[in-house]
């Protein structure tokens, strides 16, 4: 089987379901921008040794591409998908909290960086938010299931905190933002 079909050739694509749309619509930018941060997980996961966080992002990757095949669904589409769960976001919540209890308090805002693994997790977390966006701007058209959106929430919350976790781990410096 070939990979192209050229269907895509004029700047539409196939929603699951059937539907064409343009490769400009807001649910094309919604799925891609998850496609997008699935991606930089795997840059996350490939650059860390610890095995716990390791198995954590592959159930995230995983989670994205349930999230993904519901945002590619066309509206009203009679297909069965994977869903997400309200245990995954406490799946999330707990990841979190486990990490929090071994960080120093945050007294400021802190700059990303300090270690290459830190920064992989600060940009994992700007495009979770970014989806985050396009998926609030589906929902202002079309009906989404709210839990995606709380899902991506939570998971910009745990990136921004495996972020603080893997500067300790590696003595990395956090650099407080003083206000100037």
């Amino acid at each position: 089987m070939k990979i192209y079909t050229k269907k895509g050739d004029k700047g539409e694509t196939s929603l699951i379901g059937g539907l064409r749309v343009k490769k400009s619509n807001v649910r094309i930018h919604a799925y891609g921008s998850v496609d997008e941060l699935n991606s930089m997980v795997g840059l996350v996961r490939d650059s860390i040794n610890d095995q716990v966080i390791k198995k954590q992002l592959i159930e995230i990757q995983d989670r994205l591409f349930t999230l993904g095949s519901q945002l590619a669904a066309s509206p009203g589409s009679k297909m069965k998908l994977p869903e997400i769960k309200k245990e995954d976001i406490l799946k999330l919540e707990g990841f979190i909290d486990e990490m929090d209890h071994s960080l120093p308090e945050l007294k400021s805002f802190i700059l990303p960086g300090g270690h290459i693994s830190v920064s992989y997790c600060h940009l994992a977390r700007t495009i979770c938010r970014r989806a985050e966006r396009w998926v609030i701007e589906v929902t202002e058209k079309e009906i989404v299931d709210a839990i995606i959106i709380e899902y991506l929430n939570r998971l910009s919350d745990y990136f921004f905190m495996l972020s603080r976790k893997i500067s300790l781990d590696n003595n990395a410096e956090e650099i407080p933002w003083i206000a100037k």
